[in-house]
């Protein structure tokens, strides 16, 4: 499991095949990842869990399409909006 202390604001998140698909807002205490608002002006959360590892980018275990399929368009309970 990755420390989410490592994961700070503003680092780029990357599907699999290294693609940037988000930007860390936060980490919340509830085990997920805000990410910033994406074009339509809207936010996403991703669990902790599909972290596979944190350097200069957050890299998550799973290709960007399929993040984005399966990304939380709503906060889950307890997160920060």
């Amino acid at each position: 499991m990755v420390e989410a202390t490592k994961i700070k604001e503003h680092m780029p998140v990357v599907c699999t095949n290294n693609e940037q698909f988000g930007t860390v807002d936060h980490v919340d205490a509830g085990g997920t990842i805000k990410l910033t608002k994406d074009q339509r002006g809207q936010h996403h959360w991703i669990p902790m869990s599909w972290v596979t590892s944190v350097d200069d980018k957050v890299h998550v275990d799973r290709p960007g399409d399929q993040a984005m399929r399966e990304w939380m368009s709503t906060p889950p309970e307890g997160a920060q909006y």
